[in-house]
């Protein structure tokens, strides 16, 4: 089976790219520029930047399935004057514009990974599921809301099968953004002021991720559903970094500050967003995949962290 993966240089593509070459997948991997480096035994084509007018057609010959990875992600502090076009150029847009490409080009599925940002930020007592009917207001979930509901539109029009995977907060090797910035200071032994929260938060390792993904590209039952994903062990920020510093040898220093006075610093210093991010709960249900597809997570997160300490151990 041939299989088009978009986003290839990046941290979800390109550990997708490995597993499926693992898996004996002829893989079509598309590159922003030529200057992208990409692994032996890997088609690369470039297309340049994602929008309405990318031009696809070298890339979808002979697929039979897309998995599309690529995208303008979340960014805290955007600078541009219109976030919300900048975002539905390439991830609203740019989605569809290959999907009808791959619809004339005789795709079979297309996998659309999504986020956990078109249910919401936060969670109160019930996990988001894939059945909550809700219109996010944040810029790149509204895009990635949108995205999914040209792709299920063009489904229904079409008949290419339409996978759509929406990931919580993803963690393994090459991790970026607030994740990677916790590891850096529990490796560093760095005093943290977290160990007093007591919130719920889904997390989904990488290895676990990737599984999914490779699971959804030929199973039946995955056609046209929406599924969100996670390891299915929810943990608090301060379970969370007491692991993080178990797997890298380190002592957890964290000092129980009470989470209202840090939520009502953050929010004097502009830093709201980061004080959800550390002190809320966000917790999914992700039963769908197991039920419906059978599928079962292939790593805990204790092993997924020892995964990351072995490689990087400072």
């Amino acid at each position: 089976m041939s299989v088009l993966v978009t986003g290839a240089t990046g941290f979800v593509g390109n550990a997708l790219i490995k597993n499926l070459l693992l898996d004996d997948y002829h893989v079509v991997a598309t590159i922003r520029s030529e200057q992208s480096i990409l692994g032996l035994g890997i088609e690369a084509v470039s297309v340049g930047n994602i929008s309405a007018k990318t031009d696809w057609s070298k890339a979808l010959n002979d697929v039979d399935e897309v998995i599309h990875c690529a995208a303008r992600a979340h960014i805290l502090n955007d600078s541009v004057a219109d976030p919300l076009a900048e975002f539905r150029q390439v991830n609203t847009a740019g989605t569809l514009n290959l999907a009808r490409q791959a619809t004339e080009a005789g795709v079979r599925r297309f996998v659309f990974i999504s986020s956990i940002k078109v249910n919401g930020e936060l969670t109160e007592g019930e996990p988001f599921s894939s059945d909550d009917k809700f219109i996010p207001t944040d810029p790149y979930g509204l895009s990635k809301y949108e995205a999914e509901q040209v792709l299920l539109t063009l489904a229904k029009e079409t008949g290419m099968e339409v996978v759509i995977i929406r990931p919580v907060l993803v963690y393994g090797l090459g991790v970026k953004g607030n994740f990677a910035s916790l590891l850096k200071w529990m490796k560093k032994g760095i005093p943290l002021p977290f160990g007093a929260i007591h919130n719920q938060r889904s997390f989904v390792a990488l290895d676990n991720l990737v599984s999914f993904i490779i699971h959804c590209i030929d199973h039946p039952k995955a056609a046209n559903e929406v599924f969100l994903i996670s390891d299915g062990e929810d943990v608090s920020t301060t379970e969370l970094l007491r692991k993080v510093a178990h797997a890298f040898g380190k002592k957890a220093l964290l000092i129980p500050v009470p989470v209202s006075l840090m939520t009502l610093m953050a929010k004097l210093l502009g830093k709201g967003d980061v004080a959800n991010r550390l002190f809320g709960s966000l917790q999914v249900d992700s039963s769908k995949a197991h039920g419906l597809l059978g599928w079962e997570p292939v790593i805990t997160m204790d092993e997924q962290l020892k995964k990351m300490a072995e490689v990087d151990p400072s």
